[in-house]
C-alpha cells in the first residue's frame, strides 16, 4: 500500500515536471483580461435587470 503511494507521488513530479507554465508577465495579462471581461459582462447584467424591471414594473405594477 505505501508502495503504491510513493509511486504515485514520483509519477506525479515526472508528470509535474513536463507542464508547460506560464510566464509571470502570461498571467498579469490574463489576470487582467478576466477582471476586465468581468467587469464589463456584470455592467451588461446591472444595465439588463434595470432593463427588465422598469419594463415588468410597467406592465404589471
Amino acid at each position: 500500500m505505501i508502495g503504491k503511494i510513493i509511486t504515485f507521488f514520483k509519477e506525479s513530479r515526472q508528470e509535474l515536471s513536463k507542464v508547460s507554465w506560464p510566464k509571470r508577465n502570461e498571467i498579469w495579462t490574463s489576470t487582467g483580461i478576466v477582471i476586465v471581461v468581468s467587469i464589463l459582462l456584470s455592467g451588461v447584467i446591472w444595465v439588463l435587470d434595470l432593463l427588465f424591471s422598469h419594463v415588468f414594473m410597467r406592465l404589471f405594477g
